[in-house]
């Protein structure tokens, strides 16, 4: 008996080993995968690993989405905000980092967040020491009032985001960084928000790890952050490359989803001047372009989608000749300081990303489209960052940039206002009736980060094997 189990293991594996090595055109199930950025690539070569036909559809010149990278003049810059791999979840953070193999650097974050004239240890509630006296003993003696009323009963639960702030740091923290920094970079209020999505995200402290921050013995939160990794060469979009590797010959670019029918139990998809099949579709691409490709959309489901709440983003690229600070990132919560809400130092997570001597700056702007910031021109907005960061000291001399761009990404942040989780229930049930899978940041509208993406994606090959 146990010598027949092991030849049935054997033949598994043997067949496992030789569909996981097959090209793309194996004649099982066609799965059509709409975006080709992190999410999209990850489902395409998890679906070809099993054994199915895939298509990739990205409408852009280059796959990778937001973890596209440029590298110009011997700069490397990420074009959809700073990326560092790391993950509580370590099957995801495995998968990562054998798709990188050797082309990887190991980092100890240094970060810190930008108050009042100081660099504070992040988080924020692990520095609380370095800040003045009056202000560690107000977030301090909040800390502790408010973790009694909780324990006592004598608070309610929070109803908002801003109230969930109030409720788990107190108001010493939350009003001297929580609630200043989020809605800078939310650009809504926070009471307006929902706090679903951040109960199990962020963790109520130790009030050991309060006390201790109080008084100045080293304290760490975040712990599955300390250390990071980051790709030797090319930026995050190597990440990307390298998981798309085997199924690269199932990406078709310049593919611009116009329209998706259905008959029977085919999908028909179109770009206007060509029409594909398949048994199956995924969207990864955001639902404000999904929905215009199908046909008798409800008019509650298109108001619920046109309700869904986003920021834009721009990035600010600046290669630098001089010593700056070698920080990880800094966050920036005063409105004062400049409109950025975050400084991140590519050249700290590897030294092939700047030519030698040189340092790395990538500043992050979050805007609504529309608002004053959207209406900036590219020379407004470079004035700006270069004269902030010479303000707080960030850089010492304006000739010292030696290279400037900027890059700007429509869809970046979700926003989880108040009325969330009525219309995505609404959207989701609507394209679960289509038959459309949704996987993704901007498909799932969820604040997913890399991590969370792969880790959805794993999720839903497992769940659904043949697409």
């Amino acid at each position: 008996m146990k010598i027949f189990l092991s030849y049935i293991v054997y033949l598994n594996i043997i067949y496992f080993e030789y569909h996981i090595n097959q090209p793309c055109t194996v004649d099982t199930v066609k799965i059509a995968i709409l975006g080709g950025g992190l999410t999209g690539i990850t489902l395409a070569k998890l679906y070809q690993e099993l054994g199915n036909e895939v298509v990739v559809l990205e409408k852009n010149p280059k796959y990778g989405g937001l973890c596209q990278s440029r590298t110009e003049q011997g700069f490397t810059f990420d074009i959809g905000g700073s990326h560092i791999i790391f993950s509580k979840d370590t099957e995801v953070l495995d998968f990562m980092h054998r798709a990188l193999g050797e082309n990887r650097e190991m980092r100890q974050r240094n970060t810190k967040i930008f108050h009042r004239g100081k660099y504070i240890k992040y988080p924020f509630e692990n520095g609380l020491h370095e800040l003045d006296v009056d202000e560690c003993f107000f977030c301090l003696n909040e800390f502790i009032r408010t973790l009694l009323a909780v324990e006592r009963g004598e608070t309610p639960p929070p109803e908002n985001f801003r109230e969930w702030m109030f409720y788990t740091f107190g108001k010493g923290i939350a009003e001297l960084y929580l609630l200043p920094y989020n809605e800078k970079i939310w650009k809504y209020p926070a009471s307006q928000m929902s706090c679903h999505w951040v109960e199990d995200r962020i963790p109520r402290p130790p009030i050991e790890d309060i006390i201790k921050s109080a008084i100045g013995i080293e304290t760490e939160g975040y712990t599955h952050q300390i250390q990071f990794a980051y790709p030797r060469t090319g930026g995050i979009e190597t990440l990307v490359r390298a998981i798309a590797r085997p199924i690269e010959g199932c990406i078709r670019t310049n593919f611009c989803v116009s329209s998706i029918r259905r008959q029977n139990s085919t999908f028909f998809i179109s770009n206007g001047e060509e029409e594909l099949s398949a048994d199956r579709v995924i969207s990864t691409i955001p639902l404000q372009t999904l929905l215009p490709c199908l046909a008798e959309v409800p008019i509650l489901v298109q108001k619920a989608c046109d309700a869904l709440k986003y920021n834009s983003l721009y990035c600010v690229f600046l290669g630098v000749r001089e010593v700056i600070p070698t920080f990880s990132w800094v966050y920036i919560p005063d409105q004062k300081t400049g409109l950025f809400n975050r400084i991140s130092f590519p050249y700290t997570y590897s030294p092939r990303v700047t030519p030698q001597d040189h340092s790395s700056i990538l500043v992050e702007i979050t805007f609504k489209e529309g608002d004053e910031v959207d209406h900036l021109t590219r020379e407004e907005l470079l004035t700006h960052v270069i004269n902030s960061l010479l303000d707080i000291g960030v850089l010492q001399k304006r000739e010292s940039v030696v290279y400037a761009m900027v890059e700007r990404q429509k869809f970046a942040y979700v926003i989880y206002d108040l009325s969330y989780q009525e219309n995505i229930t609404r959207i989701r049930d609507f394209c679960k009736s289509r038959q459309i899978g949704l996987v993704g940041r901007f498909a799932q509208f969820e604040y997913l980060n890399m991590d969370g993406c792969i880790r959805n994606a794993i999720n839903f090959v497992r769940e659904h094997p043949c697409g």
